[in-house]
This record gives structure tokens, C-alpha cells and sequence, in this order.
């Protein structure tokens, strides 16, 4: 059993005996974002980073130090929020993930809570898998949580409740419900949400006022610290029961890996 889960806490022993037992890495993805008067800057990477821990100890993995800032160009018009650009993201995510392959780690979990992200993420899962020998997959953690407490939380929204919880079963100092404040209206918030998460439309929109001119809309005032650990727990159980059944496909339809793989592993 290893003493910690998160990469960096690790000696050098612990780490290449992890690879050749498990060989399963996590790479949390968030950003640094503005989140309205009640959350704090770091919601997405907070979220990412707590899930992944809790993934980490059900699937036998570790924790990459992954950047906590993302592609984020949606929220520039308000101060508190960090953007790299769609290459300088790519770049990190490839060199921290291929840095482990080259020492042994097979497959990649990449945890996204980022929606900014997703294109970036898309490419560098295939640069990692095709030329360094990985086995990818990507879970767009926000997505299964809405899929999971949405019904009860208003959805997906930017600032409300399932990020307030996400965030709460971590770092409930940082969650201040008593400032909650000029929530933009949830009817258009919703609106423009569903119209930009659609499989066969995307639209390009110039920033989060389009979605919300406050910055922030949703209803976080019914978050609990209580209410946030249920859902890590229910978000990184279906995650592990998911990700497990899809790397065993993958393990069968790539048998091991295919040839340009198979030759990269053996040459590590």
C-alpha cells in the first residue's frame, strides 16, 4: 500500500514499483477562474484534484502534479482568473504525462472539470497515446456529476451547487454561501449552457457574459460539507466502475497495445 497517493509525496522506489504493479496515472485538469463572490478562483482545479484522489485510492493510482491553471479565455473579462494559451496547455499536459511513460506507467487517466479544456485535452490524449505508448481516457468529471446530482442541484451551472459541494468536501473554508450574491438569471444561464453542450452544435461565444453578465449564475445557498463528500464519493465511484470496464476493452481491442506501442514500451 502506498503512503500517499499524490505523485509528488512519493520517493523514487514507491513510484517505479507503483508502475510495474498498477502502472495507472491520474492527470487532474481544472483552471484559475473567477467564480463569483463565493467560491474561490481554483473551483475547477479544487474539484478535479479532490475526485482524482478519491479515483486514486479505488483504482490503485496516483495523482500527477498536474497544472492547476487551464485554458480559460471565456472568463478574461474578470479579474481572478488565468488563462494559458490552447499550446502552452497541451505542451504541459504531454511532457508531465510522457515523462511517466518513459518510466513505466501504461495507462493515463486524465479528470477534467474544466469544459475550456476539453479540445486541448483531446489532442494531447492522442499525442500521448500514439507517440508515447499510453492507454488514454478521459473523463469529463463535471459531466458525470451533473449526470449524477444535476436533478437535484439545478444543473450544471457556473458557480452553483455541484460546484459549491465539489468543493466544500475539501476546502470548506474557502465556500462562502454567507456573500452569495447578483446571481445573473438561471432561465437564460440555462439557456446558452444546453446550447453550447450539444453533441451536433457548438457555437464560439466571446465570454461568460453571453451565458452570465454577473459572471456566475446557479443556487449554491443548500450546500453542505456533508452533501459535497456524498458526491466525490458517488462521482469517483461511477468513475472507477466506468474507467475500469473501458481500460479492460481497451486492454482486449488494442492487445497491449498496438505495434508502434508494443516497440515504444519495450525500448523503455
Amino acid at each position: 500500500m502506498l503512503p500517499s497517493r499524490y505523485f509528488y509525496d512519493l520517493t523514487q522506489p514507491e513510484i517505479a514499483e507503483h508502475f510495474k504493479r498498477s502502472g495507472l496515472v491520474i492527470m487532474p485538469a481544472g483552471s484559475v477562474e473567477q467564480h463569483g463572490p463565493h467560491l474561490p478562483t481554483g473551483t475547477d482545479s479544487i474539484a478535479a484534484n479532490v475526485i482524482a484522489h478519491a479515483v486514486a485510492e479505488r483504482m490503485d493510482g496516483i495523482v500527477l502534479p498536474g497544472t492547476q491553471l487551464g485554458v480559460t479565455p471565456m472568463h478574461a473579462p474578470f479579474a481572478g482568473t488565468i488563462t494559458l494559451t490552447p499550446d502552452t496547455y497541451m505542451r504541459l499536459v504531454i511532457e508531465t504525462c510522457s515523462s511517466t511513460a518513459k518510466h513505466g506507467a501504461k495507462y493515463l487517466l486524465i479528470l477534467n472539470w474544466h469544459e475550456g479544456n476539453i479540445p486541448s485535452l483531446a489532442i494531447a490524449a492522442e499525442t500521448l497515446h500514439r507517440q508515447h505508448g499510453m492507454t488514454v481516457l478521459t473523463v469529463q468529471a463535471c459531466y458525470v456529476a451533473n449526470e449524477l446530482f444535476g436533478h437535484q442541484c439545478g444543473g450544471l451551472t457556473h458557480g452553483g451547487e455541484i460546484e459549491a459541494l465539489a468543493v466544500m468536501a475539501n476546502r470548506p473554508d474557502l465556500v462562502h454561501l454567507d456573500r452569495v450574491d447578483y446571481s445573473s438569471d438561471h432561465s437564460h444561464g440555462h439557456h446558452m449552457d444546453k446550447l453550447r453542450r450539444t453533441h451536433s452544435y457548438q457555437p464560439v461565444l466571446t465570454d461568460i457574459r453571453c451565458i452570465a453578465p454577473t459572471g456566475w449564475y446557479g443556487d449554491p445557498k443548500n450546500a453542505t460539507a456533508d452533501r459535497g463528500e456524498e458526491l466525490v464519493a458517488t462521482v469517483a465511484d461511477s468513475i472507477t466502475t466506468e474507467a475500469t470496464e473501458i481500460f479492460k476493452q481497451l486492454d482486449t481491442v488494442l492487445g497491449g497495445g498496438t505495434a508502434e506501442v508494443r516497440s515504444f514500451r519495450q525500448a523503455v
